[in-house]
């Protein structure tokens, strides 16, 4: 599954470049003549291929389709993890012209940074998908984060509930100390499970964060952890990575499926361990909406136009300045409704329905 996963970076890799929109000159002549100019450059930043198999392969492509249906020009680049190269992403475009700045920060301090050069160029800047704090960005496109730390809470509620668990000992596996979506979804499952914790119907277990989203530290950080509190009975991860770190170490203590854990992003590998039974759940955020949702946004900029759908908006915890955004809404999947994410496009039959998956698909009425 891991060498997969490098392939499918690979293949992500090679659809990062500049793309250019399909198109009569005619077209892009119309796009911009109700701005009065002619249509900018939209340079967009993802931030690695590991942390989630999303960057390499979805965002990639639901943003260069919605760039070229518009007759928009974009640069879409990945910055692999390396603040250095993400900086020197962002300078390369902001001396190319571009109008509209997407990027997706490795960290607040970096994408600080690069927020501050594009301003002073006079570009637009949108943060998508994470917050940059006090970062000033001009709009933020994202999923309603606490509610997707929510359904995580949840939803480990649930799987602990359908197994009777006396007193079970709940572990966390947090996503990147640095990375503001990390701090919003443990609000959000923080906020159901305490009560839990305060009443002495669950014991509050190791509490950890995992650096740079990293798998492999969280595979380590959780064996260290299961080590040491053999009683763990349940495992709060914030992503299916994560969460899939987890399993294989419990794989290696025949604990799998005994003792759930969560997961988010509704990625292949996430869904297959929520099929047979070894994650209990994961969150399902459709990233075609969210890249759209940012497309429609730098469009509208680019063609010199007032965006309208920027109708949210949230409050910067540090600048304490709200950042007109859109939020959407994320969906808890568990095995009764994996269907749902197939039907919906993100992943397909095939790819999910492997030999090894084969009949635990069928099981759950995907056909």
């Amino acid at each position: 599954m891991r060498k997969g996963l490098f392939a499918l970076a690979a293949v992500g890799l090679l659809a990062t470049g500049s793309t250019a929109a399909c198109g009569s000159n005619s077209d892009s002549d119309e796009g911009g003549a109700e701005g009065g100019s002619a249509v900018g450059k939209v340079g967009v930043i993802l931030p690695d291929t590991k942390s989630s198999a999303r960057w390499a392969t979805a965002d990639v492509k639901y943003l260069t389709d919605a760039f070229k249906a518009a007759g928009v020009e974009a640069d879409i680049q990945n910055a692999q993890g390396d603040k250095t190269q993400f900086q020197t992403l962002a300078d390369g475009m902001i001396s190319s012209g571009v109008k509209v700045l997407v990027t997706v920060n490795l960290d607040s301090g970096t994408g600080k940074a690069v927020l501050d050069k594009a301003k002073a160029a006079g570009i637009a800047t949108i943060d998508y998908d994470r917050l940059t704090l006090n970062g000033g960005a001009d709009f933020y496109v994202s999923f309603d984060n606490v509610k997707v730390g929510e359904l995580q809470g949840q939803g480990l509620i649930d799987c602990l509930t359908e197994k009777k668990a006396v007193k079970p000992v709940v572990t966390y596996l947090n996503g990147s100390p640095t990375d503001n979506n990390a701090s919003l979804f443990k609000q959000g499952y923080d906020s159901v499970l305490k009560p839990k914790f305060d009443s002495g119907e669950y014991l509050k277990g190791p509490d950890t964060d995992v650096p740079d989203w990293d798998n492999a530290q969280g595979g380590t950080l959780f064996e260290q952890n299961l080590t040491t509190n053999k009683d763990i009975k349940g495992v709060l991860a914030a992503n299916d990575g994560l969460g899939n770190a987890a399993i294989q170490v419990l794989k290696k203590n025949k604990l799998n499926g005994q003792v759930p854990v969560t997961g988010q992003d509704a990625t292949v590998q996430g869904l297959q361990n929520v099929l047979v039974g070894d994650q209990c759940m994961t969150v399902y955020k459709a990233i075609k909406d969210e890249a759209d949702a940012a497309a429609e946004l730098a469009i509208a900029l680019a063609k010199g136009e007032a965006p309208t759908t920027a109708t949210s908006s949230v409050t910067d915890p540090e600048s304490k300045k709200d950042v007109k955004s859109v939020l959407l809404t994320p969906k808890s999947i568990t095995k009764a409704n994996v269907k749902d994410v197939i039907a919906d496009g993100f992943v397909t039959k095939e790819e999910l329905c492997t030999a090894d998956f084969a009949a635990a698909c069928t099981e759950a009425g995907i056909s």
